[in-house]
């Protein structure tokens, strides 16, 4: 099997890694496969691929989008990031726990995190990218964030004084997002 599954840390949840060739040439990976993916139970439909670089410091998230609802499969093409999922589901057993990962270009680990997970992550070196492909376009009507220090969720982010946007230094609380309407489309 070309992908390894390493971990389902919550429900939802996976995180997958694919073999790399290597040779006196270098190396070769097949980051995406619509068919081996669809075996595993994963999308294997995506609409939309984005690509952030970020200095060391940054936190970008906790960030997700209802309509259309939108998954990501996060991945780190250079550099080293702290990836991170919250279940914010109201229905969900796991409702606000959390899952982080410190991922490389090196070790090729990638993230999927279903609609009805907010997320963000923490650049850890300068000039990392990260890339994630997206099963709903983006719609800035139908996105939100929730602040990335919120004490309710509790992640323990690697970084002590990060380098943020002021959208997500403004960002809402979990429990704000909770009292929404537009809360109640992500289902379990």
């Amino acid at each position: 099997m070309p992908f390894q599954i390493l971990d389902r840390p919550l429900p939802g949840v996976v995180v997958l890694r694919p073999d790399a060739f290597a040779d006196e040439r270098g190396v070769f990976v097949e980051a995406f496969r619509a068919d081996r993916f669809a075996e595993m139970g994963l999308p294997a439909a995506f609409v939309q691929e984005n690509q952030s670089r970020s200095r060391k410091g940054v936190i970008r998230g906790l960030h997700f989008q209802w309509e259309p609802p939108m998954g990501k499969l996060m991945r780190v093409t250079r550099g080293r990031a702290f990836l991170v999922g919250v279940d914010i589901r109201k229905n969900s057993e796991t409702l606000g726990r959390w899952f982080g990962l410190e991922v490389s270009e090196e070790d090729r680990v990638q993230v999927w995190a279903p609609a009805g997970f907010a997320r963000g992550f923490a650049a850890l070196e300068d000039g990392t990218d990260v890339q994630y492909k997206c099963t709903g376009t983006y719609d800035a009507r139908h996105e939100s964030g929730i602040r990335w220090d919120d004490a309710r969720i509790g992640i323990r982010w690697p970084v002590k004084e990060p380098i943020l946007s002021e959208k997500d230094r403004t960002a809402q609380s979990f429990d704000d997002w909770l009292r929404r309407p537009e809360s109640k489309r992500f289902t379990v």
